[in-house]
């Protein structure tokens, strides 16, 4: 009830009664020009209902009218596409008898009730009544100054109806077939995978470097030594200038500025990450085996943030400890592996959760391999296995 009661103020009642005179204009100037042939409008629907461009321009005048605010949007209620299919010229040419009949019974409200109104308020003043008047009936003056406002309420309710009635006949008509529903979800779900990967590229690039940086200054601070500080200054410069390369290939990504992103780190410079966490007094042992600079593309990249998010959980959950390392390469797969002593926090890595885990685990499936994140022997330890023969 809230919702009629404001529905004179919203300009969208106006928009939807200004659309459904549109094809009443239309046919007034058919009939001007051909007034012997008065069923034309509705035969020639039928023609242009088949036509596929006039789906379209049906859904744009529908958005701008009708629904102004999913103006614009590509998954709005009505669909502002071409039509392909034949039911979708079907919907079209029912849409366009349909308007045409209600835009029939806006004209006519239009013009009989404010009519009436004028005839209730000369009944009402004494004035002379016309001999073809819209009310034939006799009634005293004070109740036709009573029944003066009546016409014009039935016609804000007609416009307040019928524009909601015709709204939702356009969404249901001129809406989105299935097959157009099912191509805005790919996309949909193409942009959210987008998103998450990207989303997933930061956390691990940024998140690695900060923690490096905390990592180091805290150990600087705590060593008091002006060569361990030059040390942990030099390994956040060199940590944070390639955050700051990988964050430009991210916002490159997303600028769609056509720029050609920089290349994305390789498993061939693990020795940085390696280096990186030494420096931040962690003893890393590592073990690579294998040409390591063949791997195919998509696999030494998801190694490379495998890798990289695995000693970032080191070094940001149990500090400089030692840290093992093995990255094996065969014909069929790559073994990287990271063990770590447990915290002495009890369930400061709790297996299977954490952003970080997720998207390592994430990176792994992607590629059709696996990874295995949690306690082992007594130590902490991540374990991904890519496989090769499936990745040109």
């Amino acid at each position: 009830m809230s919702r009629f009661l404001r529905a004179p103020l919203r300009p969208v009642t106006y928009t939807r009664w200004l659309h459904l005179w549109v094809p009443v204009l239309v046919v007034a100037v058919w009939l001007f020009v051909f007034p012997e042939w008065p069923w034309g409008p509705a035969v020639w629907i039928w023609v242009l209902g088949f036509v596929p461009w006039v789906r379209s321009a049906e859904g744009l005048q529908a958005q701008f009218l009708l629904t102004p605010e999913d103006r614009g949007r590509r998954d709005g209620p009505i669909s502002t596409t071409p039509a392909v299919t034949w039911p979708d010229r079907w919907r079209t040419v029912l849409w366009l008898e349909l308007r045409l009949a209600l835009g029939a019974v806006a004209s006519l409200s239009t013009a009989w009730l404010p009519f009436t109104t004028v005839d209730l308020v000369v009944r009402t003043v004494g004035g002379p009544v016309a001999d073809e008047t819209l009310l034939p009936v006799e009634m005293p003056r004070w109740l036709a100054a009573v029944l003066v406002p009546v016409p014009l309420l039935v016609l804000l309710a007609l416009m307040i109806l019928l524009g909601e009635l015709v709204t939702a006949l356009a969404r249901r008509l001129l809406g989105p077939s299935a097959a157009e529903r099912l191509t805005a979800l790919e996309e949909r779900t193409e942009q959210l995978l987008e998103r998450t990967r990207i989303a997933r590229e930061l956390h691990d690039s940024i998140g690695h470097a900060l923690t490096v940086a905390v990592v180091q200054a805290g150990a600087a601070r705590a060593a008091g030594s002006p060569e361990f500080t030059d040390r942990a200054l030099e390994a956040i410069e060199e940590t944070g200038r390639a955050a700051l390369e990988d964050l430009e290939r991210v916002l490159v990504v997303l600028r769609e500025s056509g720029t050609k992103p920089s290349q994305a780190p390789t498993l061939a410079e693990a020795d940085r990450l390696l280096e990186s966490a030494r420096g931040s007094g962690s003893p890393v042992v590592a073990q690579l085996s294998g040409p390591l600079d063949r791997l195919p593309g998509p696999v030494t990249r998801e190694a490379y943030r495998i890798l990289q998010e695995s000693l970032t959980n080191v070094l940001r959950h149990c500090g400089p400890v030692p840290v093992r390392v093995r990255i094996e390469m065969t014909e069929k797969e790559l073994e990287l592996e990271v063990t770590n002593p447990m915290p002495e926090t009890t369930g400061a890595l709790p297996a299977g959760s954490g952003s970080g885990l997720r998207g390592l685990r994430e990176r792994a499936a992607l590629l059709g391999g696996v990874a295995d994140t949690g306690p082992h022997s007594g130590e902490w330890r991540v374990r991904a296995r890519l496989p090769l023969e499936r990745i040109p």
